[in-house]
């Protein structure tokens, strides 16, 4: 309705009903406390990353102090007094590493007969044990270690200087070179890889039996200590394989695999012929040219009519997944080789689509297995 009153037009809009109101008041309420819940999360989340460090530091305690084995070997719970007595360590500043180990799950609370706690083990917990299928010792005291920790303080500057080595400038050569004369380390990051291997491989054996089929011969390019290769000719004992890596690499390689030849060598140079090759996060180690030239070397040693690559890598999906829960893991992964690599990354599809054809390849398979990583069958 529209009433004049000398120059003034004065125009009533129509007023929300009163169920109206409530709605838009009831919305702005949820909208304001969302907003307050939002930033009461983020203020948390801030706090993990300031001292996200201490996580790694209690649990590399826990492994140098033996907690696991020492519950394991008890054969079940233990107080604090037994663990204490046990570990030969002060009881007060093990109460305090035990308290924060339970409050992450990694150890449980249990109470005993006489009214005390007693510590268990827990899922999580029984993966640091230093032997046994599932364990992440290796792989964690690999990543914990002086050496590996030294490059990440120089992350920004690698950014800023363009492609410059992190691990090079913490310790003035390459990952390869300092690992090829410091027999600690070599034998450090061979036993990681091992720990990878054991979790890995099974999940490769059970999501891809058929691409073994017909394999005569395989050769594992880049295989460390024999772990990987040993566990597919146990799966498919009709398989001959050859671990082949750097001479120093297989000179302390596990000989206890039976199928299992161990040759040295360097796969910039030439790869053993085989009916298939097998490379397993190796490639992610190097840039794109690299990559490349390892890739045409694999494929000149099988045959062209019925050869394959069978590559496991981690594929990084360029689309959000809801259901992918471990992409935070493949992303942390490519922020290592960040770290420890000259020009090594966690690929793409696409990219990974760019080397395979850029290496010769005519077509290749991708399938998901129950692991960070999935299998690409590559084919000359």
């Amino acid at each position: 309705m529209v009433t004049s009153r000398a120059s003034i037009t004065i125009i009533k809009l129509p007023t929300l009903p009163h169920k109206g109101r409530e709605r838009e008041r009831e919305r702005e309420m949820e909208l304001t406390q969302r907003g307050a819940i939002m930033e009461e999360e983020e203020e948390l989340e801030i706090w993990n990353y300031t001292f996200g460090f201490v996580k790694i530091a209690v649990v590399k305690c826990a492994i140098e102090l033996g907690i696991a084995e020492a519950i394991e070997n008890h054969g079940g719970p233990m107080t604090l007094s037994e663990l204490s007595s046990s570990l030969n360590c002060a009881p007060s500043s093990l109460h305090r590493i035990m308290r924060f180990l339970v409050h992450y799950r990694l150890f449980k609370e249990t109470p005993t007969s006489h009214g005390s706690i007693a510590y268990e083990q827990t899922p999580m917990s029984r993966r640091l044990l230093t032997q046994g299928h599932n364990s992440l010792v290796a792989l964690f005291l690999l990543e914990s270690s002086p050496v590996m920790l030294a490059p990440w303080h120089r992350l920004g500057a690698r950014v800023l200087a363009k492609e410059e080595s992190a691990f090079e400038t913490a310790h003035g050569k390459d990952l390869w070179s300092y690992t090829a004369v410091d027999e600690g380390h070599s034998k450090l990051l061979n036993d990681a890889m091992a720990s990878m291997a054991r979790g890995t491989v099974p999940a490769v054996i059970e999501g891809c039996p058929e691409m073994f089929d017909g394999i005569g011969s395989l050769v594992d390019v880049g295989g460390g200590n024999g772990t990987a290769l040993g566990l597919l000719v146990k799966g498919f004992p009709w398989i001959r394989g050859i671990n082949f890596d750097l001479p120093h690499v297989v000179c302390a390689a596990d000989q206890e695999w039976h199928g299992v030849e161990h040759v040295g060598g360097d796969m910039f140079q030439s790869v053993p012929m085989a009916d298939a090759v097998f490379i397993m996060q190796v490639l992610h180690d190097w840039g794109d040219n690299e990559c490349i030239q390892i890739l045409k070397k694999c494929r000149e040693s099988i045959p062209k009519e019925k050869g394959k690559v069978i590559i496991v890598e981690t594929i990084i999906e360029e689309e959000e997944e809801e259901r992918d829960k471990l992409k935070f893991v493949r992303l942390m992964l490519d922020m290592v080789m960040m770290a420890h690599t000259n020009k090594g990354k966690e690929r793409t599809l696409k990219e990974w689509d760019y080397v395979l054809g850029q290496a010769g390849f005519s077509r290749y398979n991708v399938k998901p297995i129950h692991a960070v990583q999935s299998v690409i069958e590559a084919f000359p």
